[in-house]
C-alpha cells in the first residue's frame, strides 16, 4: 500500500474507534511519527492530508523540518535533555515529553527569549519501567502546579508510553490510568490544563481512544518499518 492509504486506513481506524467509543472523530488527532523517514515522506503525507507530525530525535528533526519547510505542525515525543531544550523550543510547537522541572524551566527560558508560548505535555511513566522516562505518578502533580505556573509554557494534558504487550488490550489498564490522573489533576489546574491525553501507538491506538485518548502517535502503520542501520 501507498503512505496516502496507509495514512487513510488509520484514520478510518481512528474514527471508527472514536465513534465506537461514543465519541466524535474530530476528537482524536493523529501525530504522524516520521523519526527515521526523510523529508520526502512527510512531505507525502502533508499531501494526503496530515498536519501533525511527531520527531523523536532533536538534531534528526532539525534537519528535517528546515528541509520540509512550512505547512507541518511539529510535536517532540522523545526523550529531551535539557541542554536541547534551547533549539526544540524554536523547533517545535508541542513538546510532549516534560517529566521534570528543570526541563520544563529551561523551556520557559528560551519561549520568554522567542516571545512565543510553547505548548507542553507531561510524560507519566504509568507502567513504571526503569528504562522509559516520564515522572512517577505520584510527582504529577506538583510537577502540573510548577509548569502551570510558568509564564511561557502553555500546558495542555499528559502523554504515557506503557509497556510493551502483545495483546493491546493489556494496555488499557494503563491507558485507563492517565485518563484518571489527569481528570484528578484537573481540578487544581487551569481550566484546559489537562485537555488532551497522547497515548497510544501503531499496536495499540485503538485501544488508545477506548481510554480517551485525544492524541494518538502512529508511526510504522504509515511510513512503514524504520531503517535503523
Amino acid at each position: 500500500m501507498s503512505l496516502a492509504a496507509n495514512l487513510a486506513l488509520v484514520t478510518s481506524r481512528i474514527a471508527q474507534a472514536a465513534r465506537a467509543s461514543g465519541r466524535k472523530p474530530e476528537q482524536v488527532r493523529l501525530v504522524a511519527v516520521s523519526k527515521m523517514h526523510g523529508p520526502e515522506a512527510v512531505r507525502a503525507a502533508l499531501a494526503a492530508g496530515q498536519i501533525l507530525f511527531g520527531e523523536n530525535y532533536v538534531q534528526e528533526a532539525q534537519d528535517k523540518i528546515a528541509a520540509v519547510g512550512p505547512g507541518p505542525s511539529w510535536h517532540f515525543i522523545g526523550h529531551l535533555q535539557s541542554n536541547k531544550a534551547k533549539v526544540a523550543a524554536e523547533l517545535f510547537d508541542v513538546i510532549q515529553s516534560v517529566d521534570r522541572i528543570k526541563l520544563a524551566k529551561a523551556l520557559d527560558r528560551r519561549a520568554g527569549e522567542l516571545g512565543r508560548r510553547l505548548g507542553v505535555l507531561l510524560q507519566v511513566n504509568v507502567g513504571g519501567e526503569a528504562q522509559k522516562s516520564g515522572c512517577a505518578p505520584d510527582d504529577a502533580q506538583a510537577l502540573a502546579q510548577e509548569v502551570a505556573s510558568l509564564k511561557h509554557l502553555e500546558l495542555s494534558g499528559l502523554m504515557t508510553m506503557p509497556p510493551f504487550f502483545g495483546d493491546p488490550e493489556r494496555a488499557r489498564p494503563v491507558f485507563a490510568e492517565l485518563r484518571r490522573l489527569a481528570e484528578k489533576l484537573g481540578r487544581d489546574l487551569p481550566q484546559g490544563a489537562m485537555r488532551h491525553l497522547s497515548m497510544g501507538m501503531s499496536g495499540d491506538y485503538e485501544a488508545a481512544i477506548a481510554e480517551g485518548a485525544t492524541l494518538v502517535r502512529v508511526g510504522t502503520a504509515i511510513f512503514g518499518e524504520r531503517d535503523y542501520s
